[in-house]
């Protein structure tokens, strides 16, 4: 076998590299972008041809590498179909087999909590838990729409039933460990060791960690598998001119998609609300945009987080009090309206022509 774990020393990311000797067929699992170069290295001095990339999730501390090895190998980025990457090549389910030649096994294990796409890989007796469960931890619950008692669910339920000598490789360690195993985890890992599920609930709603460095550049980008605006929309373009090949939606059918069902208002009415009080208004620009003029009182949630970033804003607690959202011009905010709405929320409305309309006002 060809086995090679790599570590990124930025964002503490471990990479693994799976080969068959005979086939040459190789996977890599959670590439991280800054290492590109060095993977295209590792794949020639090995003679080997990369045929998936896999994403344990959607990343908020890292940039994947994905769909630039896809770019420069032809390897198939693989998500599962809940992490909401929409330019993935194979949208995973659980208990997906992954070939590698004709022997090498690598199997989807949905393990979600963390972030609800969340997947481990089993390859012969090693599991990639990514970031369901580290070597004396587990991923955090507090924002990408995660879960504390799912992830318990997951590691007790799945991981846990593993046998006790399958390897444990991580996503992460911040003390450079490398490897664990199930018997060693479910025996000493603080977090869960003998812990019902209520108390590992309380523990994992007492974190208090600070939000990711990088999580309003990774997870918009992660969504895309790496890829930058002008790479997408050659990615786009590319996918649906394969006549075999499900089609993908462009920014503004999305957008077109999105104001069929969401409530709009202009400016003036926009202005009225706000003056009635009682109104969460929220921008869904980025943070440069936001620096250079704003609604007054409006809070700062960038479209790209905006999922992960709801369950920890005290201002939209309430699903049911009226919430207006506006961007530069409009779009971004009727696609965050329309997630609002299938997240739960009642009364959700998007400005119409966005902070441009407001500043002509």
């Amino acid at each position: 076998m060809i086995f090679k774990q790599l570590f990124d020393k930025q964002t503490w990311t471990y990479t693994y590299l799976i080969a068959d000797p005979i086939s040459k067929e190789a996977a890599f699992i959670d590439p991280v972008n800054t290492h590109i170069d060095a993977y295209i290295s590792l794949l020639a001095e090995l003679n080997l041809k990369l045929k998936y990339s896999f994403e344990t999730h959607v990343h908020a501390d890292h940039i994947t590498a994905s769909g630039i090895l896809r770019q420069r190998t032809g390897a198939q980025t693989c998500v599962h179909h809940q992490g909401g990457a929409q330019l993935a090549d194979i949208q995973i389910n659980d208990g997906d087999v992954f070939m590698l030649g004709t022997t090498e096994q690598i199997k989807a294990i949905y393990t979600p909590g963390h972030t609800p796409g969340c997947t481990s890989y089993l390859w012969r007796d090693r599991i990639f838990t990514g970031d369901s469960l580290f070597i004396g931890g587990c991923g955090r619950t507090d924002f990408q729409g995660g879960s504390a008692s799912t992830l318990y669910d997951s590691i007790t339920q799945r991981l846990f039933t593993l046998a006790d000598d399958t390897l444990v490789y991580p996503g992460h360690d911040y003390q450079e460990r490398r490897v664990s195993n199930i018997g060693q985890e479910r025996l000493t890992n603080p977090r869960l060791a003998g812990k019902t599920r209520e108390q590992f609930i309380e523990i994992m709603n007492n974190l208090n960690l600070p939000k990711p460095r990088l999580i309003d550049e990774s997870v918009p980008a992660n969504r895309y598998c790496g890829l930058d605006e002008n790479e997408r929309q050659d990615a786009v373009a590319r996918r649906n001119a394969d006549s075999e090949a499900p089609k993908i939606l462009t920014a503004k059918d999305l957008v077109l998609e999105a104001q069929k069902t969401i409530t709009e208002v202009n400016v003036e009415k926009s202005k009225q609300l706000i003056a009635e009080g009682n109104i969460v208004i929220v921008d869904t620009r980025e943070e440069s945009e936001h620096a250079a003029g704003f609604i007054p009182n409006s809070i700062l949630i960038p479209r790209g987080v905006l999922e992960f970033r709801i369950s920890s804003t005290p201002e939209l607690a309430d699903k049911s009090k009226a919430v207006l959202l506006y961007c530069r011009s409009g779009n971004r905010s009727a696609l965050a309206a329309a997630t609002m709405q299938q997240l739960g929320y009642t009364n959700v409305l998007s400005m119409v022509g966005g902070y441009e309309a407001w500043k002509t006002a």
